[in-house]
């Protein structure tokens, strides 16, 4: 079976590095399968995909279409929507040319699948429109949420053979953006041996965050996520100093890992607003940002609590399994698409999205208490294990391939 991977960027989030967990996975489960990818801006998904050996090659869009999104819209009014509307006049002749030259480059690849992993590349499909493939949308995120999104996937739908969702609350809201489309849920995978409890750094940590060297004993509390506006670093500063507000003598520092991936105007925190957000709340010293990191395992095991602070529903969450699979302790958005699979007080500690003062009290409960910390991370990595290997997820999309392109 000949498979293309269509992605928007060529940058390593939560999708793209799934999507490297699956490319992997399907190589080694599948000796016959050949693999390929178009990324459409450049970085390291590229990089790393052809360390797996996949065929992987940069089909760059252009930077208008690339900064292209309606995610801002949520929640907004008709005003912002039409404003938005008018801000796409030049788009049309963009992506009927770049469509164009799509079309002729997955022609010349000749796969019998198409993989589409991102909703700006989902929008794509009508350029392959009579080439003999089939389409699978992988869903990453609520369409319902999207308005300009979702009218335009909802008519685009008959081209869709079929849909991968990452989670149950994600194929249920897909279902009604898509109607008669199959759709099957598959949670994201991690390696779990890459992620695994293991020895921490915690003297490094405070290095990349630019913060003197802690104390000992001093306990470490992070959030790992993308600056997307969301991702709730907001809540968790405030948390955070509520915390030691309340508890000024109690050994803790926090800090802030990641950075604005992403390149649609609005939807990020900068550096510099998070950097102003932690000085007003009187964090300074206390609480530091440390910037993206390639391998994030060894960030997982340097914390003594990792916390999901999403301020809305969370798709998945692939922080959420690969913290999970490195033993820590967790206290996570209990509207994350990954918490479905968890038992709150048993494998992870569950707080309402954007709820600050839960937050604090689910952070003193971990920081005050030892062996409850060891406890969830025990049964945090027994979970992950069972639940997210990236084993189970390849085996599960490679099955819904095989109901597309049965007998190659």
């Amino acid at each position: 079976m000949r498979i293309l991977f269509l992605n928007p960027v060529g940058i390593l989030g939560g999708a793209e590095r799934a999507l490297l967990d699956l490319m992997a996975c399907l190589k080694q489960q599948e000796a016959g399968l050949s693999l390929h990818l178009l990324a459409g801006t450049a970085g390291p998904l590229l990089d790393e995909a052809r360390a797996l050996g996949v065929d992987a090659r940069l089909q760059p869009l252009p930077e208008r279409l690339s900064a292209l999104g309606d995610s801002a819209l949520r929640g907004r009014g008709p005003v912002e929507a039409l404003r938005f509307a008018r801000s796409l006049a030049p788009t049309p002749a963009l992506l009927v040319d770049y469509g164009r030259t799509l079309r002729r480059e997955v022609a010349s690849i000749g796969p019998d699948l198409l993989h589409s992993n991102g909703i700006k590349t989902h929008l794509l499909s009508p350029f392959t429109v009579g080439l003999p493939l089939k389409r699978v949308w992988h869903i990453h995120d609520f369409l319902g949420e999207r308005p300009l999104v979702r009218r335009a996937l909802g008519t685009l739908a008959p081209l869709a053979s079929a849909a991968i969702a990452n989670s149950r609350a994600v194929g249920e809201d897909t279902r009604q953006v898509l109607g008669r489309v199959p759709v099957h849920v598959v949670y994201n995978g991690v390696d779990v041996e890459r992620f695994s409890p293991g020895p921490g750094d915690g003297a490094r940590l405070d290095a990349l965050a630019g913060l003197a060297p802690a104390p000992e004993g001093t306990l470490r509390v992070g959030l790992i996520a993308t600056y997307a506006r969301w991702k709730g670093h907001d809540v968790f500063l405030e948390a955070a100093a509520e915390l030691v507000r309340l508890h000024p003598t109690l050994p803790v520092r926090f800090y802030l890992v990641g950075a604005p991936l992403y390149r649609t105007p609005g939807s990020q925190f900068s550096e510099d607003e998070l950097r102003r957000l932690i000085a007003s709340r009187g964090l300074t010293g206390r609480a530091g940002l440390v910037p993206f990191q390639p391998e994030p395992a060894s960030v997982y095991r340097a914390l003594d609590v990792f916390v999901h602070a999403s301020t809305r529903r969370e798709p998945f969450g692939l922080t959420i399994a690969e913290a999970l699979a490195c033993g820590r302790p967790a206290i996570v958005s209990r509207a994350s698409g990954a918490a479905e699979g968890l038992t709150d007080g048993v494998d992870a500690l569950a707080v309402p999205p954007g709820d600050m003062d839960a937050l604090v009290v689910a952070l003193r409960t971990l920081l005050e208490d030892g062996a409850l910390r060891t406890r969830l991370g025990e049964a945090a990595r027994s979970t992950a294990v069972r639940r997210y290997s990236r084993e189970r997820y390849a085996s599960e999309v490679l099955a819904v391939y095989r109901t597309l392109v049965p007998g190659r």
